[in-house]
């Protein structure tokens, strides 16, 4: 089999050294060039780091991005100039942002995930299925825990949830979203989705979905211990990525989810 030619944008943050070390382990990809915002006078796995640029990703069969919305949608410039193939990982997108990540897969084909994980995206799904039998009878909210360096609050994976939980009642997400907390002990219930958001320690990411009706509470959660899961996660994304036509796709157009 052919090598996937690999590029990775945001290779110095947490999960760009974490996919470099998920790359190099795997046989179906060659990494061919690494780029990040500020540029280091330094190799990394023998290549040269560099800024994202025609230069960077020409050779590249497919990039893989975990970076800031800002540098995703310069990326997605490049690649649709170039018609490469983009796995995107970053989260905190606005909704504008999202309409022009949208606007590019009309040319690229694009697979954009808050969470690469087998088990979060069955969550998701696990919601969906969920919100829809409960009803409108239960209240929900969304609780999530990651480490202290994470900026961006809620978690993408918290969104994808509470995503879940609108699409479960076949109504609009943005119309739904409530109140967004930051290290509360407790938060409340509404009839919109609210969502806490703890950073504290190391923590690699929990999260933990309630359904309220006043008389019972079911809770559907999810908790990583290794930081692999999404690299790998994100590898076999782009692998799946290299047979599709233009368009947006998801984790749960590559697991097959109905």
């Amino acid at each position: 089999m052919r090598k996937i030619n690999l590029s990775i944008s945001g290779c110095m943050g947490r999960m760009g050294q974490q996919l470099i070390k998920s790359s190099k382990k795997d046989k179906n990809f060659k990494l061919i060039s690494l780029t990040e915002s500020r540029i280091i006078n330094k190799r990394i796995a023998g290549l040269k780091l560099s800024k994202n640029s025609v230069d960077a990703f020409k050779k590249s069969s497919v990039i893989i991005d975990f970076t800031v919305p800002k540098c995703t949608l310069e990326i997605l410039k490049i690649a649709s100039k170039l018609k490469k193939r983009v796995v995107i990982g970053t989260t905190g997108f606005t909704k504008k942002e999202e309409d022009l990540i949208k606007k590019f897969s009309r040319k690229i084909p694009i697979l954009k995930a808050g969470n690469m994980s087998l088990g979060v995206n069955l969550l998701m799904y696990l919601t969906e299925i969920a919100s829809k039998s409960l009803g409108n009878n239960f209240l929900s909210k969304v609780y999530e825990v990651h480490h202290k360096h994470k900026i961006d609050y809620p978690s993408g994976t918290a969104l994808m949830l509470g995503k879940g939980i609108a699409d479960g009642k076949n109504k609009n997400f943005y119309n739904l979203i409530g109140k967004k907390y930051l290290n509360k002990k407790t938060f409340p219930y509404a009839k919109k989705i609210n969502f806490n958001s703890i950073r504290k320690g190391e923590i690699i990411g929990e999260h933990e979905v309630r359904f309220f009706s006043g008389k019972e509470i079911i809770k559907l959660n999810h908790e990583s211990f290794d930081r692999a899961l999404y690299s790998e996660g994100a590898l076999t994304a782009a692998t799946w990525l290299m047979t599709k036509k233009a368009g947006l796709y998801s984790m749960r157009d590559l697991l097959n989810f109905k």
